[in-house]
């Protein structure tokens, strides 16, 4: 009896990277597929919810597809990783594309680097924030097992969270500004960075994962 990993295609953007990425670290007995079933996604024993692109268009294309609900629900009862615009959507609004609706998984606001109250501590910074940057842990994790504080992950965004609850904070960069890099409560963990294009430690996240029951304080294998 295989253990599914199901990654959410919502049809933006090559999901090969993750799906490689998951199939190097994946458990014996454990199968990854790439998926836009909700069928396939509600029988998986654990969700990773990659995305790129457009806010607008992924909630879009989740509506279209019909992946909103099973995304909440699955969020709540399985362990669930976001990724990127993965993570953003899990907020309630994002201010790109003129204000975007989103999942509302947490309340909060995804917010531009270049609003103009981040003027000065961005001036001279290249917006998307891209390329390697560290992440402070700020709680303790099961995903953090086996990596150091203040590591080095692989950024692209041109927008950050900003959740309203401090407790769901999980990690923080700088770039001009501090922003929250990580957000994490029940059985999910979300990262704006990209832990399929972060090397070791990237894969040792995703490896966490893949061990993961979704509960805070279990400890890994």
């Amino acid at each position: 009896m295989h253990s599914v990993i199901a990654i959410v295609d919502y049809g933006m953007g090559n999901l090969r990277s993750v799906a490689k990425a998951l199939e190097h670290v994946a458990q014996p007995g454990q199968q990854v597929v790439v998926t836009s079933d909700a069928a396939v996604i509600n029988a998986a024993e654990r969700i990773v919810f990659p995305g790129q692109g457009a806010a607008r268009d992924c909630m879009l294309q989740l509506e279209t597809l019909g992946l909103t609900d099973i995304l909440k629900q699955t969020a709540a009862e399985k362990p669930f990783l976001g990724i990127c615009m993965g993570m953003q959507v899990l907020l309630t609004h994002t201010e790109e594309n003129q204000g975007v609706d989103c999942l509302n998984l947490f309340s909060g606001e995804v917010r531009i680097f270049t609003a103009e109250k981040n003027r000065v501590a961005m001036q001279g910074l290249k917006i998307p924030h891209m390329g390697w940057n560290n992440v402070a842990q700020t709680q303790p994790h099961p995903l953090w097992q086996g990596i150091s504080d203040n590591s080095r992950f692989y950024f692209v965004h041109s927008y950050y969270a900003d959740p309203e609850q401090a407790e769901i904070v999980a990690g923080k960069t700088r770039y001009g500004i501090e922003f929250v890099s990580v957000i994490a409560q029940g059985n999910v963990f979300a990262t704006q960075f990209h832990p399929e294009k972060s090397a070791h430690d990237g894969l040792q996240l995703l490896s966490n994962f893949t061990q993961w029951d979704g509960s805070s304080q279990a400890h890994l294998t």
